[in-house]
């Protein structure tokens, strides 16, 4: 792909690349066209109000824009047709619309963060001129977006499966759930270098989506030092837990854990967990000690008897919000092998 070159020859810069025009070269290939819209344009053009517009674009994550900026494309003027289609014809609620907006914004802003960083990495690594990288990033878009729909459409069909096969338990929302976090991660923050630290949350991430996912977990989401997962049966949390503390006192590179679990009725909204239960497992993961793992009440209630754990009650404790909170060690019982 040729840019255009500066002709300047009073600056002796002919032949230099014009990055302003690789700037928009770049654009046109991540935005899929030209700016062409203000925002009362695609609003009219989508046929939504503006206020309607401008309230799903905060939700999505965009800073406002002024009302003279030519600043959406044509594919701004159809999603927003879309997601007006969707409510009109019945399929998202009216007062769903900000907050699905909302989740799918916070979600894509972290993945493009992420992508962008990496890609800017390679960038740098292969040192090729600009209008070569926009060549190479116009190869790359197109797979990226087929490996994420794949991805979602592999995680649609397996929540589905979930919900058509499960118990009544699993349908009113009863999960185990655990929280998992890195000891004295402060310190470890003044500590190491950015690329230190930065390689440690990758290796610790990483480390947790695999062992959760082999022992019948899901993440929830990852915020730094720690992981948030739920699993739908409370051996099943158990299992994860476990296998999550094997896995890192295991790695020498990564610290040790605190995990705490706690089982009940959850809300489960937008990908995202609610309720006391998730409030249970937080507290008990702040009482934990390190490279253990601690259970609420009913978590231990219904391990009662499994034949694969010992819990064993502990001297009641308060924390914010409980005041007599009765933790359980979790352990595997004599002669049960390790998780995967």
């Amino acid at each position: 792909m040729n840019t255009p070159e500066s002709n300047d020859s009073g600056s002796g810069a002919a032949g230099r690349v014009d990055l302003s025009a690789v700037q928009r070269e770049f654009e046109r290939t991540l935005l899929g066209g030209e700016r062409k819209f203000t925002r009362v344009q695609v609003s009219e053009r989508a046929g939504i109000s503006m206020e309607r517009a401008e309230r799903m674009w905060h939700a999505l994550g965009f800073a406002t824009v002024p009302d003279d900026e030519v600043a959406f494309t044509d594919d701004d003027v159809e999603a927003l047709r879309l997601v007006a289609a969707l409510e009109d014809d019945g399929f998202i609620e009216p007062e769903m619309e900000s907050s699905l907006a909302r989740k799918l914004g916070q979600t894509q802003s972290r993945l493009a963060s992420w992508q962008s960083a990496m890609f800017l990495e390679f960038l740098g690594g292969t040192q090729l001129p600009p209008d070569e990288a926009i060549e190479v990033a116009g190869l790359l878009l197109p797979a990226m977006e087929r490996l994420q729909t794949y991805v979602w459409r592999r995680h649609l069909a397996a929540a589905a499966g979930r919900a058509v096969a499960g118990s009544d338990e699993l349908a009113r929302g009863v999960r185990a759930v655990g929280f998992a976090d890195i000891v004295s991660y402060t310190r470890l923050t003044r500590r190491l270098t950015e690329a230190e630290l930065g390689g440690l949350i990758e290796r610790f991430e990483g480390t947790a989506a695999d062992v959760v996912a082999l022992n019948g977990g899901r993440v929830i989401k990852s915020i730094g030092d720690e992981v948030l997962f739920v699993a739908d049966t409370a051996a099943q949390g158990a299992a994860v837990a476990l296998a999550l503390q094997d896995a890192v006192t295991a790695d020498e590179d990564l610290p040790e854990l605190r995990i705490g679990l706690a089982y009940g009725t959850i809300l489960i909204r937008l990908g995202d967990v609610y309720g006391e239960v998730v409030n249970l497992a937080a507290r008990l993961t702040t009482e934990c000690k390190p490279g253990r793992v601690l259970a609420d009440r009913e978590l231990a209630a219904a391990l009662d008897g499994h034949p694969a754990y010992n819990l064993h009650r502990l001297r009641r404790v308060a924390v914010r919000g409980y005041r007599h909170l009765v933790p359980y060690a979790v352990q595997r019982a004599d002669g049960v092998p390790k998780n995967r």
